[in-house]
């Protein structure tokens, strides 16, 4: 492969990337200590995939209510701020570039997490999934439909959460808007039912996102700040898609472009929608035109799939989640053409080493092959 301009460097906002290899968030499940915090081994997981020109965290709960699956980090206490602070300096070190994914489930939880408490979520509508607990997975429950005081609260924790990833040395936050989680939910007219400010129409049920964003900018410079969103996500956490669905993204993305994001984090579709009269099956292909700044997309590329989205222009970088898991150095891998090692499924969410730091770099696969 000649040309790759998936190993140039990119100006992503206030950073200067090495290249345009992201490391897509990804639940990882290792935070197993009664505190929630990154440990030893969250530090050697992040500074091997270091060469990365963009690392973004796996989603970091932002309060104690945002929880939703055993064993993930948070950011909303001083120990784990404390915690964090050894993952960025080391990361810093060598030269790499790391943002943190702020997280709130919302009605994707369990009343586990919450002692007996009832998850919190747009409306009172039960998503019909499961909840990874300490006790196994569990059918999700109907949630709590959030008060006013509730959806405020949420947002100051979004704010505390900014400023605790700025005190951790992050180089950048991206907000978790994706994928059926809480902000998601209040897109959504198959998860938001409300009949207030925060319902009904595009422009409320979107609200959210923009008070989100204005509460983090109070800590974090508008071009630190990444938003992540999966416009065509389908039979996934009960949601669904409808007529507004689309719409209420162009809405969205469109009016992104009054601020001076980072970037832009979109998914291509997890699920076959080509047969649904009212999904988008080319995202990049329809938002390239329309988001003026800086695209990342992310979703079952490879190598060749990545170089190819960048020279055309459809993107400007692309975020990979699993071949990161399996290949440390997976930079050098692209740079040598070199072939990907594959991961082992079971070990995703398992604690320890395992599946985790145990991957070996291509210098160590050939030198063990010497021997």
């Amino acid at each position: 492969m000649q040309i790759q301009p998936v190993l140039e460097p990119l100006n992503l906002g206030a950073i200067k990337l090495s290249n345009r290899v992201i490391m897509a968030p990804m639940t990882r499940s290792r935070a197993s200590n009664p505190e929630n915090k990154p440990t030893e081994i969250h530090v050697t997981y992040y500074t091997q995939r270091a060469s990365a020109g963009l690392i973004i965290t796996e989603g970091a709960q932002i309060s104690k209510r945002a929880v939703g699956y055993i064993n993930t980090p948070g950011i909303y206490s001083s120990e784990q701020v404390e915690a964090w602070k050894e993952v960025t300096q080391a990361v810093h070190e060598i030269g790499g570039k790391i943002f943190i994914q702020l997280w709130h489930v919302g009605r994707i939880s369990h009343p586990d997490f919450h002692n007996g408490e009832l998850p919190l979520a747009p409306s009172a509508i039960n998503p019909q999934a499961k909840s990874f607990t300490p006790k196994g997975f569990k059918e999700t429950v109907t949630p709590k439909e959030m008060s006013l005081e509730e959806i405020k609260q949420t947002i100051e924790d979004f704010k505390q959460a900014g400023k605790n990833a700025m005190e951790a040395g992050f180089d950048g936050v991206e907000i978790h808007s994706s994928n059926g989680y809480l902000l998601h939910q209040f897109f959504n007219r198959t998860s938001n039912v409300r009949g207030d400010e925060y319902g009904g129409s595009i422009e409320n049920r979107a609200k959210i996102l923009f008070e989100v964003i204005e509460a983090i900018k109070t800590y974090v410079p508008e071009n630190r700040i990444g938003v992540r969103l999966n416009p065509s996500l389908h039979g996934v956490f009960g949601m669904t898609m409808d007529e507004e669905t689309i719409p209420t993204f162009d809405y969205i993305i469109d009016r992104l472009n009054s601020y001076d994001l980072a970037y832009l984090h979109l998914s291509e579709p997890f699920t076959d929608v080509s047969s649904l009269p009212f999904a988008e099956t080319d995202i990049a292909g329809r938002y390239r035109p329309m988001y003026q700044g800086t695209l990342i997309i992310n979703s079952g590329f490879d190598q060749e799939k990545a170089n190819s989205y960048i020279l055309e222009g459809q993107a400007d970088a692309v975020a990979f989640g699993k071949p990161f898991i399996s290949n440390p150095d997976l930079v050098t891998r692209f740079q040598e053409n070199a072939q990907l090692a594959d991961w082992d499924q079971d070990t995703f969410y398992t604690p320890g080493e395992k599946g985790y730091t145990d991957y070996p770099s291509l210098s160590e696969e050939k030198a063990e092959n010497k021997n």
